[in-house]
């Protein structure tokens, strides 16, 4: 049965969980300001001794993104619960990938990302053994077609997707990301990995890093996942309940048009997986 907890609130279901993977970017702020009912919320389940990790789409090293939340003015405290897909990215790319000339996809804020093999970087599409995508070119942040046309003659190469969101709300503007150009790079016959939720995956390279290694202690029916409604939207046909029993989400009844409200102005739903195909049907 489906819960409404906007009453009751996190509180009431928080002690059948001893671990909660929280989408950082429109749970925790909106790429302009934190979300200050939020941040009440983790600081609560820090003092129940609850372990979270803030988990982002970002396609950057997780230092980057500790030091954007900071400026936001995130306590250090919690900033030390971040985990980014592009760390994840990072450790594959320097196992498997770093004497390998790539071909970046993405504006120059991501450079971070590759700085230990920025050597490698290819100015030339055509001589990249693979493509780096960590988003849209600046001058290219618009117009969709335009990277149909630049990777047309490209599949034979395998894509690295360092952020598989399709677009994401920054304040109330929406803005694509990496996963809309993977998705298109998929249409034409290319192979795409992609790093970063909802693909499980993202969930092993937590739990088997040097930052939050014990949560391997953690099964996956005590976990909770804390999405919002653009998770969703993105992903109709990923199953969230591969990595969890239970997950939560963001959403209001305007889901079904896929126009979610501004993330200040959702509800708190949790459900299970039985439930998440009701909800799908009631989508379609």
């Amino acid at each position: 049965m489906t819960k409404n907890i906007d009453i009751e609130g996190l509180r009431s279901i928080a002690d059948n969980y001893d671990l909660f993977y929280i989408d950082l970017w429109g749970v925790v702020h909106n790429g302009i300001t934190l979300n200050e009912k939020a941040i009440i919320v983790l600081k609560e389940l820090l003092k129940m001794k609850k372990d979270f990790v803030l988990l982002t789409n970002a396609p950057r090293p997780i230092e980057p993104v500790k030091i954007f939340l900071e400026k936001m003015g995130m306590n250090e405290e919690i900033r030390e619960h971040v985990f980014t897909s592009g760390e994840a990215a990072l450790n594959y790319l320097k196992k498997f990938y770093s004497l390998e000339k790539f071909f970046h996809i993405g504006p120059p804020r991501d450079f971070d990302l590759f700085y230990d093999f920025k050597n490698n970087k290819s100015k030339d599409l055509d001589n990249s053994k693979y493509l780096l995508c960590t988003g849209l070119f600046d001058d290219q942040d618009t117009d969709l077609n335009f990277y149909k046309e630049l990777l047309e003659k490209q599949i034979s190469k395998k894509m690295i997707c360092t952020n598989p969101d399709l677009a994401v709300y920054r304040g109330g503007t929406r803005e694509y990301c990496a996963g809309s150009v993977a998705k298109i790079f998929e249409n034409l016959g290319g192979d795409v990995i992609y790093f970063g939720k909802p693909y499980k995956d993202i969930y092993n390279d937590i739990k088997a890093v040097e930052v939050f290694p014990q949560y391997w202690l953690v099964p996956n029916n005590q976990s909770l996942c804390i999405i919002d409604g653009e998770d969703i939207v993105s992903y109709p046909n990923v199953d969230f309940s591969e990595n969890f029993s239970e997950f939560a989400w963001l959403t209001d009844k305007t889901i079904k048009e896929r126009s979610p409200k501004p993330w200040n102005q959702v509800s708190f739903f949790t459900f299970t997986t039985n439930e998440r195909k009701i909800k799908d049907e009631e989508r379609s």
